[in-house]
């Protein structure tokens, strides 16, 4: 972070929350608090509340949330600084001079003449498929059935059949030979000279989730190899690290983003109105692909091609993408390869049908493994369910992993109770080892959630809730539980702030709260704390009760992990009298 906290707090505390998001959707007054249609999701009915008192806004639907500086990180997809630099502008705060090394500037000055090149090359495409030696090209996209509005949107264009007309283009230009091989646009070589990476192509210009193009995908027309061939490595272009329409599937505002196999679907998919589609660049599907796309959405559904690559592809993918926290469907394009042939064939309402149809990703897994085996054979049917036992011990939590048993047992016709049996059986016998390489393969959640139980994390954010629908509690609650007897830092850290608001000015601000915090994933954590309430428990004795109960699990939890890390005798005393005094506590209301 290249500011101070107190800067960023005064860039926050100067913009207003209901004013700025009030400039990017309608909002109605209901009560102390705004509400209108959440930006980040399709909904009909508003359930996106603004709070001026707090400072923040909260997504009942989809569970969006945050402050001014969050808002403006998600809806125009900037990093936390230019979300800061945005704001500042906007309330009329000049920061504070960054001090910057001379090679951070060399770097920046490089980064900008490169991205400055490849919008020049860009445009350069685009001006030689409309030119003359464009008519193959241009018919190449024709038979594809690309609309010109299509062809201008994604900016297509056609790398001339010469082996160095872009390079003498950008050399006119100014610029020099150095610059040109570091582009990924030229090769140069001493003996051959200089030429174009690209020649007889038609190009896809690759853009950064900021419409910057950061590189170049080109299919060659004609019996060439390669089919495809991608920009190489540069200080711009990280093909694990970005996707192909991505800098469009992000303002979708759908639900859910759908993974194709290449440019041409995600192309034709925009194009018949499935704007939430993007492909990998070329190369296998990595975990930064995964981490990058939890920054939009909390589902996706692979639309990868039909045949044996494309099933591979997928379940190759699948684990990653549970890696990162990600909801999995998979798409059914029976009898067609691909979405661009299904969707030309069979039209936009078939596809959204096999949308709303796509299958589970564990139940698609347990479907593909179903063809290694002959379930017409005792011996094969009986090893097919061992190994689908195994793999269900993937999922910890005994909720989750039962309602995938019921699951495969009603599909397979198995009762419920002999394949609950199996597992447990597995469960008890397996080495530990083997569990975790399930998991590896299998997990559905992301390694923080796995790391606590959910229902202690449950009772750690009740009482965060708690306190901050009462700040009155604080004097009744500190005695008993700190910041370090919460297992998530996000909440130790929520709790620190929360203590020492409540005890500096006995008022809790959650928009400067969430402040503290830069990761989308930790902002939408807090924002839930601050935007639960208390309800359902109407009764003075049985709130002191539920009250009572949160403070002595939280407590006791830290007090159980304290005594198996400690060996003093002394120290362990005292844990045992804590113990003890927690049996007899009871906070009042």
């Amino acid at each position: 972070m290249f500011y101070s906290d107190d800067v960023i707090e005064e860039v926050r505390a100067r913009n207003d929350v209901v004013d700025l998001i009030g400039n990017y959707i309608k909002l109605t007054k209901k009560g102390s608090s705004h509400f209108g249609l959440c930006p980040f999701h399709n909904e009909k009915s508003p359930s996106f509340s603004v709070s001026r008192d707090k400072q923040m806004y909260y997504c009942f639907g989809c569970g969006a949330g945050g402050n001014v500086i969050t808002f403006v990180m998600e809806y125009e997809n900037y990093s936390f600084l230019e979300a800061v630099k945005y704001l500042a502008e906007r309330a009329g705060i000049k920061l504070p001079e960054v001090e910057v090394t001379e090679e951070q500037k060399r770097t920046q000055n490089r980064r900008q003449q490169l991205l400055d090149m490849n919008k020049i090359a860009a445009q350069y495409f685009y001006y030689q498929l409309k030119g003359k030696n464009g008519s193959q090209a241009r018919d190449y996209f024709e038979k594809r059935q690309l609309s010109s509005d299509t062809v201008a949107h994604f900016g297509l264009g056609y790398a001339n059949p010469y082996r160095d007309d872009l390079y003498q283009f950008l050399k006119k230009k100014g610029y020099e030979d150095g610059l040109l091989k570091d582009s990924g646009l030229v090769s140069i070589d001493e003996k051959k000279g200089a030429h174009d990476k690209f020649w007889n192509r038609v190009m896809f210009p690759i853009m950064d989730v900021n419409n910057k193009v950061i590189g170049f995908g080109g299919r060659v027309l004609g019996d060439g190899t390669p089919k495809y061939l991608n920009s190489p490595e540069t200080l711009l272009f990280d093909k694990s690290r970005n996707l192909y329409g991505l800098n469009f599937a992000r303002t979708s505002r759908q639900s859910f983003m759908i993974i194709c196999e290449g440019y041409m679907d995600v192309i034709a998919m925009h194009q018949a109105g499935f704007t939430n589609a993007v492909a990998s660049l070329g190369t296998a599907f990595t975990l930064q692909h995964g981490v990058l796309l939890k920054r939009y959405t909390e589902e996706v559904i692979l639309a990868y091609d039909s045949d044996e690559a494309g099933i591979k592809a997928a379940l190759r993918a699948i684990p990653i993408l549970r890696s990162a926290g990600l909801r999995i469907r998979v798409l059914h394009m029976t009898p067609y390869k691909d979405p661009d042939e299904f969707i030309k064939n069979l039209g936009t309402e078939a596809f959204k049908e096999r949308i709303e149809k796509a299958e589970n990703s564990f139940m698609f897994e347990v479907s593909v493994l179903e063809k290694s085996y002959n379930l017409g054979d005792p011996d094969g049917k009986t090893r097919f369910f061992n190994e689908v036992a195994k793999r269900l011990l993937a999922f910890s939590q005994e909720l989750e992993r039962n309602n995938y048993i019921e699951a495969v047992a009603r599909h397979y016709a198995i009762p419920f109770d002999d394949l609950q049996k199996l597992v447990n059986r597995y469960g008890m016998t397996m080495p530990e080892r083997e569990i975790v390489r399930e998991e590896r393969s299998f997990s559905r959640r992301s390694a923080d959630s796995l790391q606590y139980p959910e229902a202690l994390l449950a009772s750690q954010q009740l009482l965060l809730t708690w306190l901050v629908n009462d700040t009155s509690l604080l004097k009744k609650i500190k005695p008993w539980v700190g910041w370090e007897d919460f297992v998530h830092p996000v909440y130790q850290k929520v709790c620190q702030a929360v203590y020492e608001s409540i005890e500096s000015t006995g008022q809790i601000v959650p928009g400067q709260i969430i402040n503290l915090f830069q990761e989308k994933e930790e902002q939408k954590l807090v924002a839930s704390i601050f935007n639960s309430n208390i309800a359902g428990i109407e009764d003075k004795n049985a709130r002191e009760k539920a009250l009572t109960e949160t403070v002595v699990k939280i407590k006791r939890n830290h007090l159980d992990e304290m005594s198996r890390q400690i060996h003093d005798l002394g120290e362990l005393q005292n844990i045992i009298k804590l113990k003890s005094d927690l049996q007899n506590l009871h906070i009042s209301l």
